[in-house]
């Protein structure tokens, strides 16, 4: 018998060594290397190929729309650019109790096609007990199969011929062919590339869950992101009800879309307008509180800016920021004091965006620096005021991206005035909002206040 090849491989990062190392030199995380069997039996199964592929010119090859399937969740469907693609292999991830599992499980009751659902991480009994908590009415057609064997389930998907395959995890699959344990990264490549194989013979779309590593990346080796059609990140804050879905990569459509959802007792409700239920509803107007349009992909979407500024009780005022960019809040503050003249830097500033939101919109400045200045001078912002516009390092306020459809949405909300930057360029068209136009952040504040 020829004797085992074995290399050590970093369950970081999923670089190879021909030796243990105490520290990985690729990522630098240390005591990450297991040795792993990297050389296959010769007893090896014939491959699940249907038919030979021959060399084609590419002039030849016959185009035509990617046939899609249409999910019950439209916030999905926009997600993936119109729905699923026939034999694309999609990989979503995201902290565990996010709602990845109910989100896929959601899908599979109320799609109308054979859906073929294998878990490695539940029984039947307790997918099932999840089943009913979810929805009355479940699709007929959903066939559980709780295996962890990678040959088994491709077997069973062979025999069943689904519509649509979920598998829960990725990280829980294991091949006869490589001997090391599930969730090292030589099984996630193996157990990958054979799904992937499977999926694009027998036009099947499958979605695969995927655990992440403390860092939010997804375990195993890169190249599971690089091989699969679509990767998923479904994220949000546990103690927060809505969860984001985006799109990390996406070869059938844009990487610019999300799609927002409500954790409740029934499972994950779709959001269709988020910015009316991101808004508080005040019964009094406050100091410190402001709305701001941002863009989540080409999505407009009214988030509310709470600041409270406050004498510092200790020698060094404190900086603190939830759902923003602390780094940027603290260059806008910066600016706030050299350019005009606010005396911000013994004072204690606290920034937050309601409802566990986090984003990076530029947009945004304009609607944190009214909400500290507000809550500086403790003058309470209108409520029917709104923000779009960046800061610059000089006091300038810059323009930003997609102006009118910031403006509409503001509209649609009932908002009467918007502040935007003079540099906007804005259609010559009646808009049902007046439309503030400033240009340095004096001029900002006299006509806020």
């Amino acid at each position: 018998m020829a004797k085992l090849k074995t290399a050590y491989f970093c369950q970081n990062c999923g670089t190879q060594y021909p030796q243990w190392l105490g520290q990985c030199k690729n990522c630098g995380e240390w005591n990450t290397l297991v040795e792993e069997v990297v050389e296959k039996p010769s007893h090896k199964t014939p491959p699940f190929s249907k038919t030979k592929q021959h060399v084609i010119n590419i002039v030849e090859v016959e185009t035509s729309e990617e046939p899609r399937i249409k999910t019950p969740s439209e916030e999905l469907n926009r997600v993936l650019g119109g729905g699923i693609v026939l034999g694309s292999v999609t990989l979503i991830g995201g902290e565990p109790g996010i709602g990845k599992s109910t989100l896929l499980l959601q899908l599979a009751l109320k799609m109308k096609k054979k859906i073929f659902y294998v878990s490695g991480e539940e029984s039947a009994s307790q997918i099932k007990m999840r089943a009913d908590r979810l929805t009355d009415i479940q699709n007929p057609n959903c066939f559980l199969f709780t295996e962890t064997s990678l040959e088994k389930i491709l077997h069973e998907a062979k025999k069943l011929e689904p519509d649509f395959m979920i598998i829960d995890s990725i990280q829980t699959l294991q091949s006869q062919l490589i001997e090391s344990s599930p969730g090292t990264v030589s099984q996630i490549r193996e157990c990958s590339n054979e799904i992937i194989k499977y999926a694009k013979e027998n036009n099947t779309p499958v979605f695969l869950v995927g655990h992440i590593t403390k860092d939010g990346q997804i375990a195993g080796p890169k190249v599971l992101e690089h091989m699969v059609d679509v990767v998923l990140n479904f994220d949000g804050d546990r103690n927060h009800l809505f969860r984001l879905l985006r799109a990390n990569k996406n070869r059938f459509g844009s990487t610019s879309e999300i799609g927002i959802y409500e954790m409740i007792s029934q499972g994950l409700k779709e959001i269709k307008n988020p910015s009316e239920i991101l808004i508080t509803k005040k019964f009094e107007e406050l100091s410190g509180n402001s709305v701001a349009v941002t863009l989540e992909g080409n999505r407009p979407m009214l988030l509310e800016i709470q600041a409270l500024v406050s004498t510092a009780v200790y020698g060094t005022p404190q900086r603190s920021s939830t759902g923003f960019d602390s780094k940027r809040l603290n260059m806008l503050l910066a600016v706030l004091e050299k350019r005009a003249g606010f005396q911000l830097g013994a004072k204690d500033v606290f920034l937050n965006i309601t409802g566990g939101i986090k984003t990076d919109d530029p947009a945004l400045d304009l609607a944190v620096i009214a909400s500290v200045l507000s809550s500086n001078e403790d003058i309470a912002i209108s409520e029917h005021y709104c923000f779009a516009g960046e800061i610059g390092l000089s006091g300038e306020i810059r323009p930003v991206a997609q102006i009118e459809q910031r403006i509409t949405e503001a509209e649609k909300l009932g908002y009467e005035k918007i502040f935007v930057s003079n540099l906007n360029k804005i259609p010559k068209r009646k808009f049902g909002i007046k439309i503030e136009e400033v240009s340095k952040i004096e001029d900002f504040h006299e006509r806020l206040f």
